[in-house]
């Protein structure tokens, strides 16, 4: 295994899983504030889970999103 490629590959995977996902979120989140369905202040459960097929991984974090 070439250690410098996966870890760059490792790396560009995770750097594009947290853009996109953060950007999802705030929009959910502010489609949700002005439709009503949210206040503003809330706590929401959030939970992702990664898999990886060719590995047998599945792998869970679940964590509180604090609105205000």
């Amino acid at each position: 295994m070439n250690e410098d490629l996966f870890n760059t590959s490792l790396r560009k995977f995770l750097k594009q899983v947290g853009v996109t996902s953060q950007r999802e979120i705030e929009k959910a989140v502010r489609d949700a504030i002005a439709s009503g369905k949210l206040k503003g202040n809330e706590k929401l459960k959030a939970r992702m889970v990664l898999t990886i097929d060719g590995v047998g991984l599945s792998h869970e974090v679940g964590e509180e999103i604090e609105l205000g």
